[in-house]
């Protein structure tokens, strides 16, 4: 079922899948990317259980107000969505700024999350100057102007030198991507800063990072250990999008945590 629902006058295109009666995990993605992020895991994750994934704002077929976004708004548009729906909790997972949504409503509604993976995120990402750079360099030359360089940094370089399919999609989902979205999140990158926070979440959180991954390094997921002392880390031989250049291995560790934290079927 595919459809959309307003939050603070945007319009968030969702799609859900799976069997009715299961519980549901919410996938986030990625800054420049939408919910097709997601494809390679949804066929294990919908056969157990009920799957949302949405286009944040700015992002696929979500709208795109102008000016700068906030990670307070990102995470209101996820609570907007699950309460437009009727979903009274969820398996939250997101990869980078979805792991950051993650963060914010592990902060500040932990009682809407039965569990929670953050994947190749983190807690701040300074300086600002880079995000301010980027900004200027997608609203002056748009999304090809920086293209090569995110390429760069989603995956290692032997995966790029193979050609792979999933490297040629996720090319194409940045460059669909509209400049003004896509700096709006950057803002909220740019202006987020959630060491500042103690972590809510009582129930089981995972964090996953890349072993290669030159925008959120193992560093970064240290810190994130820290305000979630209980959370377990799994490291994968992979940059930054670790779900599309090691899909066995991402869906493998997060079914296994699903299932350990009580909501397997």
């Amino acid at each position: 079922m595919r459809g959309t629902i307003d939050s603070d006058g945007a319009s968030l295109a969702y799609s859900i899948e799976g069997a009715r009666d299961a519980p549901v995990v919410m996938l986030s993605h990625s800054l420049g990317t939408d919910a097709r992020l997601w494809d390679l895991q949804i066929p294990d994750l919908a056969s157990r259980y009920r799957v949302l994934r949405y286009d944040s704002r700015g992002h696929g077929g979500s709208s795109v107000p102008e000016g700068d976004y906030t990670l307070a708004r990102l995470g209101r548009d996820a609570l907007d969505l699950i309460d437009a729906l009727g979903i009274d909790s969820v398996s939250f997972c997101g990869i980078s700024l979805g792991g950051m949504v993650g963060q914010w409503l592990g902060c500040h509604a932990p009682e809407r999350l039965r569990s929670l993976a953050l994947c190749n995120t983190s807690a701040y990402m300074g300086p600002p100057e880079s995000w301010d750079a980027r900004i200027a360099a997608v609203r002056t030359g748009g999304m090809a102007a920086i293209a090569d360089a995110v390429l760069d940094r989603w995956f290692t370089a032997d995966f790029l030198a193979s050609a792979p399919p999933a490297a040629s999609i996720a090319r194409s989902m940045l460059l669909a991507t509209s400049p003004l979205g896509y700096a709006g999140c950057c803002a909220a990158i740019r202006d987020m800063d959630m060491r500042t926070y103690s972590a809510g979440i009582a129930g089981p959180t995972l964090i996953i990072a890349g072993l290669h991954d030159p925008a959120t390094p193992s560093t970064h997921a240290e810190v994130l250990l820290a305000k979630f002392p209980s959370a377990r880390l799994a490291m994968l031989p992979a940059a930054h999008l670790s779900n599309l250049e090691q899909p066995r291995l991402f869906i493998d560790t997060l079914l296994e945590f699903l299932a350990d934290s009580a909501i397997g079927v």
